[in-house]
């Protein structure tokens, strides 16, 4: 089927009922839910098949379970997000009645990458959902199995013109992304993000991008260094370093960047010990990233940097196993400084105030999250109020993305709109002002002739000073 035809089909069956109660959008994400736990199993499955080794923990605490909660509190919130809101009118209206009502927008495109197979296209569905939209998916064709594994869900879960999905290689993905949608949300990169806002810009399509960027770790002067490391060591493990909010660079005191290298090695290697037969740690999505990674650390090298392995133990081509690999003596010409890494490398900068580091992270695309490890009020504010990023965690890494109650999204080259919490709700919805009148009716008063005697004093009161 033509992907045109396939939308108008949707567009089709979302005319027939376009108000979805309650009742009904609950029991849609309740039939996601139950279908993603019955075949939970198989996902993980399909996942360490893709990946090359990616443990069943892992995919269930990166795509699973934060599915399955955001399904769980969108149900919760749905009355409240639904109702409409009561709006002030002020004197001009005179006693006219004001609302918001949020409309289903109609069909919805999503555009998943690879990394977070689930949470990428699953996670916008069930904001989608919520609001009463109908929906495409577009699964990046690198993940074959998982795409098997998910296209059954959404057959077992929904009705073929409430959810379908769509397979194919980046000329489909080109062709989706012109599709007359109501709404469009790509997560992937900045490059890409681009072309998609620029095919959905023909037909005036509003697009919520979810990209990435640098993301920066502040570690603060106050901080202890063994404890800053167990914070940020997982995250940047996490699924190889394959999230766009892993940990990109280190801001280190300048006195403290050996005993943070030091730290990092001990505590990786805890971790993962064993690492050659460790079924924990995850391999590199493909031999066309591990080599980029392999680019990026010769680059470095080749222009003074030092570069330690996590635990001694250079990457595996044949595995695509590869530790955290912490680069110092890092300069602004080397290609990891210039581009989001998405994997296993950990630059690190030193600086002597925090004025630098927010100059520098200025002068930078504005991070998808950035990261402060200080325990020091003033400069938590003073960093929160100096630096742009799409979100921050203080003290932690990743887990603000994890607040389904709060908005998700970045800014400027790290995306545009959000989704998660009761703003994907509206971003997804279209916030319908409605005024009403009752018998009473002022306007009487207010129309020509303007010579009457009540119109100009009733324009001179409500422009007075």
């Amino acid at each position: 089927m033509k992907l045109i035809t396939q939308l108008k089909k949707h567009k089709d069956s979302y005319l027939q009922s376009p108000m979805p109660s309650k009742q009904e959008r609950i029991k849609r994400l309740q039939s996601l839910k139950v279908a993603l736990l019955e075949h939970q199993d198989e996902l993980c499955a399909a996942l360490n098949n893709d990946f090359g080794q990616r443990s069943s923990t892992e995919s269930q605490l990166l795509d699973i379970l934060p599915t399955i909660n955001y399904i769980n509190y969108s149900c919760k919130k749905l009355k409240g997000w639904m109702k409409s809101e009561k709006r002030h009118s002020g004197l001009l209206l005179g006693g006219a009645k004001v609302k918001v009502m949020y409309q289903p927008l109609g069909v919805v495109g999503i555009i998943g990458s690879w990394n977070a197979p689930l949470t990428v296209t699953l996670a916008p569905l069930v904001t989608a959902i919520s609001a009463g939209n109908h929906a495409m998916i577009k699964m990046s064709e690198f993940n074959p199995s998982t795409n098997k594994v998910v296209a059954k869900i959404i057959a077992q879960a929904f009705d073929q013109h409430l959810v379908s999905m769509v397979e194919g290689e980046a000329s489909v993905s080109a062709e989706f992304s012109q599709l007359p949608f109501d709404h469009l949300v790509f997560t992937g990169s900045t490059t890409v993000g681009k072309h998609v806002m620029s095919a959905a810009a023909k037909n005036l399509t509003p697009v919520t991008l979810e990209l990435g960027g640098k993301c920066p770790v502040i570690i603060g002067e106050d901080m202890d260094i063994d404890d800053a490391v167990s914070r940020i060591v997982f995250g940047k493990a996490f699924n190889s370093g394959q999230i766009c909010l892993a940990p990109d660079y280190i801001f280190c005191p300048a006195d403290k960047e050996n005993e943070f290298i030091q730290a990092y090695c001990k505590k990786f290697q805890q971790l993962f010990p064993d690492f050659v037969n460790n079924k924990d740690h995850t391999s590199i999505h493909s031999d066309r990233h591990f080599q980029r990674f392999q680019h990026l650390l010769n680059d470095a090298k080749q222009k003074g940097a030092t570069i330690t392995s996590a635990n001694n133990i250079e990457g595996n081509a044949a595995t695509r196993l590869m530790a955290t690999h912490l680069v110092s003596n890092v300069s602004d010409d080397m290609q990891l400084m210039q581009e989001e890494i998405f994997g296993p490398i950990l630059p690190i900068k030193t600086y002597k105030n925090l004025e630098e580091v927010s100059s520098y992270i200025n002068n930078k695309t504005s991070p998808l999250g950035l990261y402060i490890m200080t325990f020091n009020k003033k400069s938590q504010q003073y960093l929160l109020e100096n630096t742009h990023s799409g979100g921050v965690s203080i003290n932690e890494v990743l887990f603000h993305a994890m607040c389904d109650d709060a908005p998700f999204g970045g800014v400027g080259e790290s995306g545009i709109g959000h989704y998660h919490g009761p703003e994907g709700f509206k971003a997804l919805s279209k916030a319908k002002t409605v005024l009403t009148r009752g018998k009473f009716y002022p306007g009487k008063w207010t129309s020509p002739p303007y010579n009457n005697s009540l119109i100009k004093p009733i324009v001179k009161f409500l422009l007075r000073s």
